[in-house]
């Protein structure tokens, strides 16, 4: 058990508290906390939920926008061997009931913002009444523990705990874009083995500063957090609620940070501010940075060169399920445009199967399936379900991809969103590409729907960009871009327009087609 002791975050920080103390360990826009400090904060909280019933291996809950304290409740619980649920922020109060008592949670955390929420659900939730602890600032609301006075009045010895690589770490609940969210069970070693290959393949450096600007409650800022502290270097956390770009951009050049990862839509946002502001901010302590979840054009990559002159642009496929697959290098940006790279190092390899699970040729669609020490364990209380994701060692998290004969992928589309037309398969992302490209298309998702003919029908939904007007000739005029781009059986038979904040969405910006098929179905 010796070694299992050093393969997870609660060791790794006791060691950078002994080796580097007075070094900063994690900060956000209000507070910082050095190593030793942190470390400290970890025994504490991690002793305190001992203290209110949660044990080794017990579970509980927390919800709560970007804050420094989630490092402390991540660290905490690996010292301990304690559960954490981490509870998206954008869900309503049945999701939330629904998540905490299929995950058995014995406490939950809860910042300020979410109280009353969470009080009209109370009644309802597995949560015993003195196991609620409240996060933020002013008076402490009657029936909860403050955070912090749970930590003064913990003990801040170790727990004396011995966390194995096979202990379970995080549940993290998919954001649901097939259905309900399922459970995805992680280990310590599972996140160990994602820390290391990340700091093999891209440098991470004991003097590089990582800002964490997507959710602390979504996987993207767990995967690209702790390698750094891992290799002894600082984190920030990007506590502001609404994204605005340019605070972010002055953030960056206050703090000296060195990496940041970002989806799409961050990124156009703040290449999008006026020159003058830009040139105005200094950005060149960004040495690399990551961009996914989402595919991106040639211009803005392009555009984020030009004005990160010192960094490298990364491109990633992973998943909650299977971690960090594939890698676009920067190096490979051009020549491989719109693929998601090759195969990480430390994936033994990835195999793209039929339905039939028999492997497809080059150049064909199939199934992505990948055997990595970073792969989830189970769905929580969901057999059947984590039978289905996987073929032997093999795992998927239902992403359609081919193969190219350099050995580059490019992810097609999500298992569950292909359409069926007259015995046909069309994966919307392929429309959706060239849909974007007429000038009043601002975003754009395509669903199949329900038709007496052809069993499916293709449907446009169409966020246009302002100024321009939804009509039935501008419908027409959508799916007659299409001609001579995709074949006859790819093209819409209709177009719906919506409005931007009518689409919806998961917390990194990902268009839920399956709501979208509920709402036109």
């Amino acid at each position: 058990m010796i070694a299992s002791e050093w393969m997870h975050v609660g060791t790794v920080l006791k060691m950078n508290a002994i080796n580097y103390p007075a070094k900063l360990g994690w900060q956000d826009k209000s507070k910082k906390f050095t190593f030793k400090e942190w470390n400290e904060r970890s025994r504490r909280l991690a002793n305190g939920l001992r203290d209110l019933g949660v044990g080794y291996q017990d579970t509980f809950a927390t919800i709560a926008y970007n804050r420094g304290e989630w490092m402390d409740i991540y660290a905490g619980c690996a010292k301990g061997g304690q559960i954490i649920v981490p509870v998206m922020f954008r869900l309503t109060g049945p999701d939330i009931e629904y998540i905490l008592n299929h995950s058995e949670c014995k406490a939950f955390i809860v910042e300020a913002p979410f109280v009353e929420l969470v009080e009209g659900i109370k009644d309802r939730l597995p949560v015993p009444r003195d196991a609620y602890i409240y996060l933020g600032d002013g008076p402490v609301p009657d029936g909860y523990i403050g955070y912090e006075d749970l930590l003064s009045m913990s003990s801040s010895n170790e727990p004396g705990i011995v966390v194995g690589s096979d202990d379970t770490w995080i549940i993290m609940y998919t954001s649901g874009t097939t259905g309900r969210p399922k459970g995805v069970v992680r280990t310590h070693g599972s996140h160990t083995a994602q820390h290391l290959v990340s700091n093999l393949n891209m440098g991470v450096r004991p003097t590089d500063k990582v800002m964490l600007v997507m959710p602390l409650c979504h996987i993207n800022s767990i995967f690209y957090s702790f390698p750094y502290t891992l290799m002894s270097a600082p984190v920030f956390v990007y506590n502001v609620a609404r994204f605005d770009p340019e605070d972010l951009l002055r953030t960056i050049a206050e703090c000296r940070i060195t990496f940041t990862s970002l989806v799409p839509t961050h990124y156009v946002m703040m290449l999008a501010l006026p020159d003058d502001v830009k040139k105005d901010i200094d950005v060149s302590s960004i040495r690399q940075l990551l961009i996914s979840s989402a595919p991106a054009r040639k211009d803005l990559k392009l555009a984020i060169m030009d004005y990160f002159k010192n960094a490298e642009l990364w491109e990633a496929y992973g998943s909650t399920e299977a971690g960090l697959v594939t890698l676009l290098r920067p190096e490979e940006q051009f020549q491989k445009l719109g693929s998601i790279g090759r195969e990480a190092f430390r994936t033994d390899r990835i195999r793209i199967l039929d339905e039939n699970r028999k492997e497809v040729p080059d150049g064909e669609v199939g199934e992505l399936f990948s055997r990595t020490p970073m792969v989830f364990k189970e769905y929580w209380k969901e057999p059947q379900k984590t039978r289905e994701a996987f073929d032997g060692e093999w795992c998927s998290a239902g992403d359609m991809v081919k193969r190219d004969e350099d050995g580059y992928y490019t992810l097609v589309d999500r298992k569950a969103n292909m359409i069926i037309t007259g015995g046909e398969n069309v994966y919307p992302s392929e429309v959706e590409r060239v849909l974007v490209e007429h000038d009043a298309v601002k975003d754009v998702a395509v669903i199949g729907v329900p038709d007496e003919k052809w069993g499916e029908a293709v449907k446009a939904v169409v966020v246009l960009y302002d100024g321009c007007w939804p009509s039935e000739e501008l419908a027409g005029e959508i799916i007659d871009f299409c001609r001579g781009k995709l074949a006859g059986y790819k093209r819409p038979k209709s177009v719906d327009f919506i409005r931007d904040q009518e689409m919806p969405r998961t917390l990194t910006g990902k268009i839920l087609h399956r709501i979208l098929r509920e709402r036109y179905g």
